[in-house]
């Protein structure tokens, strides 16, 4: 189009200055602080209401294209393809066999196996039965010795099959606080795995990178991001002092890295990930700069994942798998929604793997290269969470490297001030789990539906968890408490007075008191408080929930020294905190109140131990 047309499209719409914005900002705040519009991330990024062309101006990434360094937009220039790869983690050779099969033959394309029952040839030929290497790719997930593995494979394969092992004695390291032999040793395996990768399997990658271990240790995506890359780096400075070049290592590592439910976030880590591995890849002098490509694989994050209401799991494996492929990953495993509290089966991995298909087939989103790009929000993004990672990354640098921080408890520490952090958001409800910490399903029962999972307490070093399992705890506790023929606790809402707040806060005390799986006994409003108060003592319940006004409830301060007197052992709560009748409502018996500041877990911990529940 002629420039001085286009330009006419838009003279009727003179352009609107930043200031001109700010100045509309201030007006409709109506004097509140501008700066509670900014997002303060738990990763400690200031994030801006909105960002504008000028803030582009800064980015030196802004010009590269795909497929050229940093890469920040992505290795592939004609696509957004990636591999969809299902895990199946069954030990039995046999049955793990029929089902990577038939996974393979619904979709999936490339599968990850559990090696580490394979003792010779054979059992390694019966593993592998029937997958051809021609069309998909075969990734080892366990081993017991990767370099013999895939000599055995090499004489099976040609050397074009494609595939990974799962060969991360650093990561190792730091759920273990030990090597799988030792650093030499190790060390070792990784050079004899890289020379195996350039004589006869070129299309393997043959060192991995977990950066997922931080992740489900409750690590922040920029933790994840510094630390997998001082780990990545940590690889490069141990096999080029071994007299291999960058160029026959870094083509040859994998970096998988969990992804969360921080949408936008996660679409701009991956496109970080990418500009931060160049440039550290660049430092080692490459020849050529296809070397400075980072192969990522996606895998969604455990540490989010629910027991309760666990089809909710679905929506947030769905958000994540999109924010892994708009972000540009090579490869990507959505883990079944019921693989927190169960050995997952046909349904859930179906859903799992149909989740990709539908993102690739349905949605089309393999079809753009780095949709993302050109996004204010994003591109800042972008460069946010890679200055953040890189000043985390030369901070362990700093240190001596990945192993000296971890052996520092620099690491460690890092994540566990994060772990803090976010387990105190998600008690004070500012982090949401629907149905867990808010929403739950008050009609579910979980219990019943769990199965052993693999015990963790060997790890020496960083432990996974996840960020609701210790508010899930105290409702599986309720659980185990009437399966023992044990009353579960009532909860009788009092509501009396103004309509609009007595229902709001009978919804807010259902909900609080609903994540521990107390039976709570609501009420559409009662006319007088007498005969609120013989309610609640004619249900029997434990807790009385005064629901009302902050005004009004210096009228039920009489309701709270009645129940004492007639009910002792009655716990009295007050949906709120009246701070004018505070005075008051103690004096006449209230024990508790609840409104948005309070501690849910503190408080629900403090119930269950009153009700005598363990």
């Amino acid at each position: 189009m002629d420039p001085k047309k286009k330009a006419g499209l838009f003279k009727e719409f003179p352009p609107v200055s930043t200031q001109q914005w700010e100045e509309k900002i201030q007006e409709d705040l109506k004097g509140a602080d501008y700066k509670r519009l900014i997002w303060k991330t738990v990763e400690g990024l200031n994030i801006r209401p909105y960002y504008r062309t000028e803030d582009l101006d800064k980015l030196a990434h802004i010009h590269a294209l795909p497929g050229e360094p940093p890469f920040v937009r992505g290795a592939k220039t004609s696509d957004n393809d990636w591999e969809i790869r299902q895990e199946v983690n069954e030990e039995d050779l046999g049955k793990a066999n029929l089902k990577a099969v038939k996974a393979l033959s619904k979709g999936a394309q490339g599968i990850g196996l559990n090696a580490s029952q394979v003792e010779n040839a054979r059992d390694l030929a019966k593993l592998i039965e029937g997958i051809d290497s021609k069309k998909h790719s075969v990734h080892f997930l366990h081993g017991k010795n990767f370099p013999q593995i895939l000599e055995w494979l090499k004489e099976m394969y040609t050397a074009e099959a494609r595939g990974s092992v799962n060969f991360d004695p650093l990561g190792y390291y730091v759920l273990y606080n030990r090597f799988y032999g030792s650093r030499e040793k190790d060390m070792d395996e990784a050079a004899a795995l890289i020379t195996l990768g350039k004589e006869r399997l070129p299309a393997f990658d043959m060192i991995s990178v977990n950066g997922q271990h931080f992740n489900n240790a409750g690590a922040s995506l920029v933790q994840e991001l510094a630390f997998a890359l001082a780990q990545g780096n940590e690889y490069l400075a141990a096999l080029t002092d071994k007299g291999f070049s960058v160029d026959d290592i870094a083509p040859r590592m994998q970096f998988t890295l969990a992804i969360g439910s921080n949408y936008f976030m996660e679409i701009a880590r991956l496109r970080a990930a990418r500009l931060l591995w160049a440039r550290i890849v660049e430092q080692y002098q490459p020849a050529s700069p296809n070397s400075m490509k980072m192969n990522i694989h996606a895998v969604t994050s455990t540490w989010n994942k629910s027991i309760y209401d666990p089809y909710v799991n679905m929506l947030r494996t769905t958000t994540e798998a999109m924010a892994a492929a708009i972000g540009g990953a090579d490869s990507m495993t959505v883990l079944p929604f019921d693989i927190t509290f169960k050995k997952t089966d046909d349904f859930s991995e179906r859903i799992a793997r149909n989740q990709q298909i539908i993102l690739k087939y349905e949605s089309y989103f393999n079809k753009i290269v780095d949709p993302a790009a050109g996004s204010y929000y994003v591109e800042n993004l972008t460069l946010s969470i890679a200055e953040a990672s890189w000043n985390l990354f030369l901070n362990v640098e700093q240190l001596g490297g990945f192993i000296p921080a971890v052996e520092q408890g620099f690491i460690h520490e890092q994540i566990e001030k994060t772990c803090q952090q976010r387990d105190m958001d998600i008690a004070l409800r500012k982090q949401v789990f629907v149905g867990v910490n808010q929403y739950p399903n008050l009609s579910e029962h979980m219990l019943n539906k769990l199965e052993p999972v693999a015990k963790l307490s060997d790890l020496a070093g960083l432990k996974p968890y996840r960020g609701v399992q210790a508010i899930e705890a105290l409702r599986l506790a309720v659980e185990n408490h009437k399966k023992k023929g044990l009353e579960v606790p009532k909860v009788f809402l009092l509501t009396y007075g103004n309509l609009t707040m007595r229902k709001a806060r009978a919804s807010f005390s259902t909900n609080f008191f609903g994540v521990a799986g107390y039976q709570i006994i609501d009420n559409p409003g009662f006319l007088n408080i007498e005969e609120g108060v013989q309610g609640a003592l004619d249900s029997g319940a434990e807790i009385v929930v005064f629901c009302s006004s902050d005004e009004e409830y210096a009228d039920l301060a009489p309701a709270a020294r009645i129940l004492k007197e007639k009910a002792p052992k009655t716990r009295v709560v007050v949906a709120g905190y009246p701070k004018e009748l505070l005075e008051q409502l103690d004096a006449a018996g209230v024990d508790h109140y609840i409104h948005l500041r309070t501690n849910l877990l503190e408080a629900l911990t403090h119930y269950n131990d009153l009700m005598g529940i363990a």
